[in-house]
């Protein structure tokens, strides 16, 4: 078991019965990587940010209040969650996902540590990567003619994280690239 894994496992739950864990970050950080990891080793579910739709003018905050009132509410309350994640490839909703009553959850995606909910996270991972590295790896991922939309995303990421200030919440800083 990871370092991380192992303090999470030894705290006490914050969402109802649940240790939430947030793994958040820029774009391209790293986030779903180090997310993926993290939870086979606490054995739990992960949930992406990707899972639900995000419009690209909303910003990191537009998706959030799905997984506040589908998932963390639920979860808060002692009850499973459950929600239809979002196919991008198909551009519309798939299979419903429900998320059980357990030890821990991680929740990974831009947004997923903010300030709204700290009290009902246990602990909260920030994963960073120099700029020039994440547009890199979200080019290389979503293809080079998105390049504007990114360029246009990383700035509202900036201002999301400096009026949050999410990244000094963070219990563990891991840098990438």
């Amino acid at each position: 078991m990871n370092p991380p894994a192992a303090v999470i496992g030894r705290l006490p739950p914050s969402c109802g019965p649940v240790r939430l864990v947030a793994v958040d970050g820029p774009a391209g950080a790293g986030k779903t990587t180090f997310a993926r990891r993290l939870s086979a080793d606490l054995g739990c579910q992960v949930i992406h940010s990707d899972d639900f739709p995000v419009p690209w003018d909303d910003g990191p905050g537009g998706w959030f209040h799905a997984l506040e009132s589908q998932v963390i509410d639920p979860l808060r309350h002692g009850r499973p969650g459950r929600f239809r994640r979002y196919d991008w490839v198909r551009g519309e909703y798939a299979e419903e996902v429900t998320v059980p009553v357990a030890p821990a959850l991680v929740i990974e995606g831009v947004g997923t540590a903010r300030a709204s909910v700290a009290e009902l996270l246990a602990y909260t991972v920030w994963v960073e990567a120099p700029e020039a590295v994440r547009l890199a790896r979200v080019l290389e991922r979503d293809g080079p003619e998105l390049e504007p939309r990114w360029r246009t995303w990383f700035a509202a990421e900036r201002e999301w994280f400096a009026e949050d200030r999410t990244r000094q919440r963070a219990d563990l800083i891991v840098r990438t690239g």
